[in-house]
């Protein structure tokens, strides 16, 4: 098949960030499959244009075997309300255009990851001119999750983001979610039809974590090169932003700074909140916190593997209780054990692989009770949780078995539609 994958946040070859698509596409390109990308020149977490971008409309590069076409993103994202909606909208304009203008041929299908949900324009409209059916992902209910966290407030725009949603819900040939709540509330609230929803969700990526090991990599050198000595790690990859509400871990090192003087949280990544963080942690006099900028995936899985715990980290709002951290699953990948303060499905993956404990999002007490028993494990008991999600991961969540079935789905919908 020739697929038009649309992912405002599709990672460039050395940035940091979730790579779900990235690995899949490779993966389907070595299957046979023609992939082009529509994505933005603007950094996944940062959300900063990439310095090489600036000044350019439409940029054309070659990933593996992937074609992949940087459309233009406004760089008022990160100023206000207005800006923010200006950013969201300039990828629709310019992913139209490149859509239109910069690629050629015939697809066979357009495949659509959301958030942002304001993507499903450029899907819908380009679906339209080339007459071509489209999946729509999502990665994260829209426009809710928005709403909990404040990043939309605006009544006319929330009311167009439902009605929009509802629209191109009706519209796509499929519909794949992430978790079984996403299916539940489109199935059960928002009405769309059983057979139209399928569910691919996030997954562990054993490739990556597989070739660090088989490197060469020293955990015990990398540990002594970043000052982790006789340290119990806790580390956390990923957005530094609203929705991440890492202030809680601050918080937290600085009530147990002088109880627990061998803890020390690791935070790797960048976005909106990552000054504030930083300055926060200097403020509260956290020397047990350590932060490193985002860094290339393969590149994350050395501090992962050389780590004792993974922490997984969301606000406290209801949406957030329907997703899979996909963090979670890189942890997975590298027999580390969770770190999670974040309810609902997420807690019961968790608990069901019994591979790590669940701390009460935004509740700093139990934050420092929960700490304070890891603290307690031996290594052999550390250890058992780690291979225990290890091996719930390669049963139930391999990419590549996924990514398989994903792009077998797609198939066979579009040979239907024929």
């Amino acid at each position: 098949m020739r697929i038009l994958l649309i992912h405002q946040y599709f990672l460039g070859p050395n940035d940091g960030g979730g790579s779900r698509f990235n690995e899949m596409t490779k993966q389907w390109s070595e299957m046979g499959h023609e992939i082009t990308v529509l994505s933005g020149m603007m950094h996944a977490q940062a959300h900063e244009k990439i310095p090489e971008f600036k000044g350019k409309f439409i940029v054309k590069r070659k990933h593996d075997k992937v074609d992949v076409i940087r459309c233009h993103v406004s760089e008022s994202y990160n100023n206000g309300f207005l800006g923010r909606l200006w950013g969201y909208f300039s990828f629709v304009f310019s992913s139209i255009w490149a859509g239109l203008f910069s690629t050629k041929g015939k697809f066979d299908v357009i495949l659509v990851t959301s958030p942002p949900l304001f993507v499903g324009i450029t899907a819908y409209i380009l679906s339209v001119i080339k007459r071509t059916p489209f999946v729509f992902e999502v990665r994260d209910l829209w426009p809710e999750s928005a709403i909990d966290t404040g990043v939309v407030t605006n009544k006319w725009i929330i009311k167009f983001a439902f009605w929009f949603e509802a629209f191109i819900y009706k519209k796509a040939k499929l519909v794949n979610v992430l978790t079984p709540a996403f299916r539940d509330v489109l199935v059960n609230k928002k009405g769309i039809p059983k057979n139209k929803v399928i569910f691919i969700p996030n997954a562990a990526d054993f490739t990556l974590s597989n070739e660090v090991v088989n490197s060469g990599f020293d955990p015990k050198k990398f540990r002594e090169d970043n000052g982790w000595q006789d340290k119990l790690v806790i580390t956390y990859v990923g957005a530094h932003g609203v929705a991440n509400h890492l202030i809680q871990i601050i918080e937290t090192a600085e009530l147990i700074k002088d109880k627990l003087p061998n803890v020390l949280f690791v935070l790797i990544g960048g976005g909106m909140q990552k000054e504030m963080l930083v300055d926060e942690a200097k403020k509260r006099n956290c020397d047990n916190v350590q932060f490193f900028g985002a860094v290339p995936k393969s590149e994350v899985f050395k501090y992962i593997l050389a780590s004792d715990f993974g922490a997984s980290v969301l606000k406290k709002v209801d949406t957030f209780k329907t997703i899979y951290s996909n963090k979670t699953f890189d942890y997975m990948s590298c027999k580390k054990p969770i770190v999670l303060a974040i309810d609902g499905v997420s807690r019961e993956l968790v608990e069901s692989a019994k591979c790590g404990i669940y701390i009460e999002p935004e509740d700093i007490n139990d934050w420092v009770s929960k700490i304070e028993y890891l603290t307690s494990l031996s290594s052999s008991e550390i250890e058992t949780l780690g291979v225990n999600g290890y091996d719930y991961a390669k049963i139930n969540f391999d990419r590549e078995l996924l990514g398989k079935e994903y792009i077998s789905l797609v198939e066979k919908k579009i040979r239907k539609s024929i």
